[in-house]
């Protein structure tokens, strides 16, 4: 079953596109990632599914029931982690536990957990927390009713890497419990740490769909190769998975190359005796090989 399905999904602020013609399906059990920059239409579209905003055309379903503006029952089956946080400054993180678990009708089952696992004190009022802090209780807000559906719209923003992990964990959970979650970023080395698939939108349109593997194999990296000789660019340019090749100078160039699998690139190797030159080797003993740029 399709946790999360939208067709022609169009929304329009008077002449000003939000999202335009998004179809797409999220499966139960998956982790989905939606990818692209700030001002794509990543929030508009959850927005929509939301039931938070009225699309200008087409129709989405989540878990099961049709998205309307009307749906508090369906909201209260999905955990939601928005990427501006709006909390109340004068109340403590205690309340906001309290004011959420009243809309739900029943208190997080979670909530000792997600507060020890993220280290929040919630007897603290919101301004008196870090923006870190904050984006924590946002987090716990959404994620301790473990709901059948999780969506987080850049959920590790303001975090450091040690909770970045722990939000990482608490996906992997979720999902290894039977729940769906819907991820949606602008950092492709987040959507590539925890989802199975992605979704990429740019100026408002889906424009790609596809497995991580797959999205990974068609990455480039620059790198730079420093040489004991003159080498010609053609040098490189050989080489599977490169893409193009620049002179440096006489003994450097630069390549634009794609990410391999490790067993074609086993494959691929010359046969015994047909060798590359080796890199320069710098005073000190240090072999400078391939550089990221």
């Amino acid at each position: 079953m399709d946790v999360i399905s939208t067709s022609g999904l169009t929304k329009y602020y008077g002449k000003a596109r939000g999202v335009e013609d998004l179809t797409m399906a999220v499966p139960q059990g998956a982790v989905y990632g939606f990818l692209g920059p700030n001002g794509a239409g990543k929030t508009t579209t959850i927005r929509c599914l939301l039931g938070m905003l009225k699309p200008t055309a087409g129709s989405s379903s989540v878990l099961g029931e049709r998205v309307t503006l009307d749906g508090a029952a369906l909201r209260r089956r999905i955990g939601y982690v928005a990427g501006e946080v709006r909390l109340y400054e004068k109340e403590t993180g205690r309340w906001h536990l309290d004011y959420v678990a009243g809309f739900r009708g029943t208190k997080g089952p979670l909530t000792a957990e997600s507060l020890e696992r993220f280290d929040l004190d919630p007897s603290r009022r919101v301004k008196e927390l870090s923006k870190g802090n904050k984006q924590k209780l946002a987090l716990i807000l959404g994620m301790v009713h473990d709901s059948e559906l999780l969506i987080l719209d850049e959920p590790t923003s303001g975090l450091d890497p040690l909770n970045q992990e722990a939000v990482y964990s608490v996906i992997e959970e979720r999902v290894a419990a039977g729940r769906t979650v819907f991820l949606s970023s602008h950092v492709l080395s987040e959507v590539e740490r925890v989802c199975d698939k992605v979704g990429i939108i740019r100026s408002g349109r889906l424009v790609a769909e596809e497995g991580v593997k797959s999205l990974l194999g068609k990455r480039l990296r620059e790198v730079e190769v420093t040489f004991a000789d003159p080498v010609a660019a053609s040098l490189l340019g050989e080489l599977p998975g490169v893409d193009s090749v620049v002179a440096v100078s006489d003994q450097s160039l630069a390549a634009r190359a794609r990410r391999r699998d490790r067993r074609r690139a086993q494959a691929d190797r010359k046969p015994e005796g047909q060798r590359y030159p080796h890199p320069a080797r710098k005073p000190g003993g240090r072999v400078p090989g391939v550089l990221p740029r």
